[in-house]
């Protein structure tokens, strides 16, 4: 069984790839890269990989690395995934995650292959939700508040009427927030950590720049989201959509004291910086994820505490790995 993972040199993708080359070992992985792909995320497992080079906005080469590999799984998790950088760019936002799935799905048409394809969307579809609807479910209106929620809407859509349309075998995913080692540095919680890895090396005054501390989010661990991403192919219905989360709710401003008792350093301030706001905010994400539960057992398994503080010692190695500590 071929799978292929777009997106693979990224932060899911990559702990993706090593989820099937450890647990699903008849599944041979192959990865679309862009060809200035930093491969750092997939160091350890570079040489049990396939990697092809193509890019979701060029239809041509999207045709080229279908027909190449032509995979019985796709789980499509290449996108524009930073919601502040969709507000400065929103074209581009919408020309990757929408344009681009609409060419990644005309390649499977065109090849004449009958995968089973996970189409990545996102739990900020869902937008500012009211406390009386709360847990979201799948269910719940659609009302996006950024340039990102917009095009994942539009990604979401585009898979359900390729279903519809043509049958073909896609099944949507609205992930909650989930975080751990090699977590982006745009993220907050990856952004805490890193701050606190600085700190504690000397290289940054003991004062974090924080945002807006206030959301409430719900945690999962990315490795506990590859496991239910892998059942979501193997147990879920296609043309259906599933809310996927982790079971820690609470404010971001909580996540973050807890990642400053896990620091060497007791005298760790913090300042909120007015260019860390958002001009729409999603702040209330709890979701309900019984319909993906009932379907596939899933649960998550490793607790918040452990996926904060490999999120943290991730950052201490990568800071002192680049040579970048004081003197």
């Amino acid at each position: 069984m071929r799978a292929l993972i777009t997106g693979i040199t990224g932060f899911v993708g990559s702990h993706l790839a090593e989820y099937l080359l450890a647990r699903q070992p008849h599944v041979e992985v192959h990865g679309l890269k862009r060809w200035r792909s930093p491969l750092d995320n997939l160091q350890g497992i570079l040489p049990s990989v396939h990697l092809c080079d193509g890019d979701l906005r060029d239809a041509r080469s999207m045709t080229k690395v279908i027909g190449e590999v032509r995979p019985d799984l796709i789980y499509h998790l290449a996108a524009q995934s930073f919601v502040t950088a969709s507000f400065d760019a929103p074209t581009d936002s919408v020309e990757t995650n929408v344009v681009g799935t609409i060419n990644l799905l005309e390649a499977v048409r065109a090849a004449g292959i009958d995968p089973v394809i996970h189409v990545c969307s996102s739990s900020e579809v869902y937008g500012q939700v009211m406390p009386e609807e709360l847990p979201i479910t799948e269910l719940t209106p659609l009302r996006p508040s950024s340039p990102y929620a917009v095009s994942k809407v539009g990604e979401d859509m585009v898979g359900y009427q390729y279903f519809v349309s043509y049958g073909l075998k896609t099944i949507r995913s609205r992930m909650f927030t989930h975080t751990g080692p090699r977590r982006g540095h745009v993220f907050a919680e990856s952004a805490f950590a890193q701050q606190i890895a600085q700190i504690e090396l000397g290289l940054q005054e003991p004062t974090m720049q924080v945002g807006n501390l206030d959301s409430v989010r719900t945690f999962a661990d990315v490795r506990d989201t590859v496991v239910a991403y892998w059942l979501l192919t193997a147990k879920c219905r296609p043309g259906e959509v599933y809310n996927i989360g982790g079971n820690r709710t609470m404010k971001v401003g909580e996540m973050l004291e807890i990642l400053r008792s896990m620091s060497t350093r007791r005298d760790i301030t913090i300042q909120t910086s007015p260019r860390l706001r958002r001009p729409s905010d999603v702040t209330l994400q709890v979701p309900c994820t019984d319909k993906f539960v009932r379907e596939t057992g899933w649960r998550p398994e490793i607790p918040l505490e452990q996926t904060l503080r490999d999120l943290l010692d991730y950052w201490r190695q990568k800071l002192r790995s680049t040579g970048t500590v004081a003197v």
